[in-house]
């Protein structure tokens, strides 16, 4: 994970896979699609920029998040290195994923997003699993029911439309 804090963006370039054996290995992510350059949330920056600041070493190569010795952070030392646990005890949602969280912004940007758009940002290829973050919600029917609206407004007459 590249940051551009400047420019509001994280770039996707690698992934690091641990094998069965425990070896980490760098490559390119999944797909095409995985590399990848996407905008952050502007209120997340100063967080970003603090955690930066305190954690990584200004350096083309440095990691964002890394283990206890400056390392790749591993999967299986992931739960203890963040509390995990404790933290989201804390927070009032125990037994959350970490994958949930990538769940949970990828159906919010579904919101805001088309099809295309929203599989672009998360770096996948195929639709099939896109579409599982296109929830059906009753706020995305009253916004097409709006659109559909507008639509009908532009070619009524003024007072058929009511106004």
């Amino acid at each position: 994970m590249d940051p551009d804090l400047n420019a509001g963006t994280v770039s996707v370039r690698q992934q690091h896979v641990e094998s069965d054996t425990g070896e980490l290995l760098a490559g390119p992510p999944k797909s095409r699609a995985g590399l990848r350059t996407v905008a952050i949330p502007e209120a997340i920056i100063p967080a970003l920029r603090q955690h930066l600041d305190q954690f990584t070493e200004w350096e083309p190569t440095a990691l964002v998040f890394a283990g206890a010795n400056g390392g790749i952070l591993r999967r299986s030392n992931f739960r203890g290195a963040a509390k995990w646990s404790e933290t989201t005890r804390k927070l009032g949602v125990p037994g959350l994923h970490f994958h949930d969280l990538r769940h949970t912004g990828n159906t919010i940007a579904a919101s805001a997003a088309s099809l295309r758009d929203l599989m672009a940002r998360m770096g996948h290829d195929n639709v099939r699993v896109a579409m599982i973050y296109q929830h059906r919600t009753a706020e995305a029917d009253h916004k097409i029911a709006d659109v559909m609206n507008g639509k009908i407004a532009q070619v009524l007459p003024t007072e058929a439309s009511g106004h």
